[in-house]
C-alpha cells in the first residue's frame, strides 16, 4: 500500500507527521497506542491523536479501546476481529475469521476477549 496514493485519495494533506504515522502502522503486526509509538514519532500528544482522529474520519485506520483502557489504531484494510488476552492484555489480529457479515449492517472490526494461547499454556501445562 502505497502512502502517498491513500492520502491522495483520500484529499487531505501529506505532511511529514501524517506520512510518518501511516509508515508506522503500516509496518506493525498489530494494533498500536499512543505509548506503543510515542517514542519513534517526532510528534507531540495532541498532533498524534488529531491525525489518527482524521484518518479515522477518512476511514484509513480503525481504532478499538483495550482492556488496559488505551484506544488501539491500525490500518483499515478489511473487517476483521481482533482477539485481546484478558491475562496479558496482548491484542493479535485475527485473520482465520474471514468474510463477517450481518444483514443490514457495515461491520468494521469484531473484538475477541480470552486467554491467549500462551498464557493458557502458562496456566494449563500439557501433562505427561
Amino acid at each position: 500500500m502505497q502512502i502517498e496514493k491513500l492520502i491522495e485519495e483520500k484529499k487531505i494533506k501529506l505532511t511529514s507527521a501524517r506520512k510518518e504515522l501511516l509508515e508506522l502502522f503500516l509496518k506493525a503486526q498489530r494494533p498500536l497506542s499512543y505509548e506503543d509509538v510515542k517514542d519513534k514519532i517526532k510528534m507531540d500528544k495532541a498532533t498524534f491523536y488529531r491525525n489518527v482522529s482524521k484518518f479515522e474520519e477518512e476511514s484509513i485506520v480503525n481504532s478499538f479501546e483495550s482492556n488496559d483502557k488505551k484506544r488501539y489504531y491500525g490500518i483499515y484494510v478489511s473487517a476483521h476481529a481482533h482477539f485481546i488476552c484478558q491475562v496479558c492484555s496482548s491484542i493479535e489480529c485475527v485473520k482465520s475469521i474471514t468474510n463477517m457479515q450481518l444483514e443490514g449492517y457495515k461491520i468494521q472490526d469484531v473484538i475477541l476477549k480470552g486467554v491467549c494461547k500462551q498464557c493458557n499454556q502458562r496456566n494449563n501445562p500439557p501433562s505427561s
